[in-house]
């Protein structure tokens, strides 16, 4: 098998779809937290990015956390223990307008100074927390009016304001000593933008969850952005979910095997979007093997 990343999406903090779920205690059961990376390990992932959003008592914003969220301490132990299962951490904080409820306050005060220093101040303790880390994930992602038309508090950026934040974001990571990874998702209505004015040093996350991956597909479209964004010369890390179909990781793995230049697909990234809770085990441990398993059948 080729070297490849093989990571999963986990969720420590999750407060990212609705405002009025901002400051719910944290849905996160330290058992079902240790069931899911263990079995990551002992499937053969070699990476573990942590959605952590409201989940922890940053010493530079306290008041972003909720009841329940983990002390640095406690995530750095937590780390520690990852590494020596041979996960490497990457922290993710999701900046998108569309899913900074975790934010609190804030998410309310886009793109003013205030809202800049919050998010460099969490920025730069992140990437202290995790010993500067490869890489740093920035989200991003679904930050349009379609996507936030059942909210009742609407906030996005759009044209230049949502490239100046964006190359804001990028340069920001970078000062701190990590690399900007985020979902591609911007492309799909921005093609031809994104791709002249995207820094080829940002690593990309297409995402696609439905099936089929041919040109007959529904949104083929979206899954061309994967050919595009390997011929413009990005590193990728592909994703999959069993979020909506029961999965698509292997005909993930297997278009992007046979499509993307070996040497910019860096590996795959699955995503279940569910918490770590008693309740949600069998869909979280069900993206692990599936994964895992399609890494297997297609990757030589």
């Amino acid at each position: 098998m080729k070297e490849r990343i093989l990571a999963n999406l986990v969720h420590l903090g999750m407060n990212i779809m609705t405002r009025k779920a901002a400051k719910d205690p944290l849905a996160c059961d330290d058992a079902e937290w240790r069931t899911v990376t263990d079995r990551m390990a002992e499937r053969g992932y070699n990476m573990i990015l942590i959605d952590l959003n409201e989940g922890v008592e940053y010493e530079s914003r306290p008041e972003i956390a909720v009841k329940g969220a983990w002390s640095v301490e406690k995530l750095r132990s937590e780390l520690s223990r990852l590494r020596k299962l041979g996960l490497e951490p990457i922290p993710k904080l999701n900046f998108s307008a569309m899913h900074d409820e975790w934010l609190g306050d804030y998410g309310r005060m886009l793109c003013t100074d205030e809202y800049y220093r919050a998010c460099a101040d969490l920025i730069r303790e992140c990437v202290a927390i995790f010993d500067n880390p490869r890489f740093f994930h920035i989200g991003y992602d679904e930050e349009d009016v379609r996507n936030q038309s059942n909210h009742e508090y609407v906030a996005l950026r759009q044209g230049e304001q949502w490239w100046h934040d964006f190359l804001w974001f990028v340069k920001t990571v970078e000062a701190a000593g990590s690399r900007t990874w985020i979902w591609s998702d911007w492309m799909w209505e921005h093609h031809d933008e994104f791709l002249k004015r995207c820094p080829r040093s940002v690593l990309q996350s297409n995402w696609y969850y439905d099936q089929g991956f041919n040109e007959r597909a529904f949104r083929w479209p979206r899954i061309k952005c994967y050919l595009d964004l390997d011929k413009a010369g990005f590193d990728q890390i592909a994703t999959a979910s069993n979020n909506v179909f029961a999965s698509n990781a292997g005909e993930t793995v297997e278009f992007c095997e046979q499509n993307l230049s070996g040497d910019r697909l860096m590996g795959y990234l699955m995503s279940s979007w569910r918490r770590c809770l008693p309740s949600e085990r069998d869909r979280n441990l069900e993206a692990v093997d599936l994964m895992a398993e399609a890494c297997k059948k297609h990757i030589r």
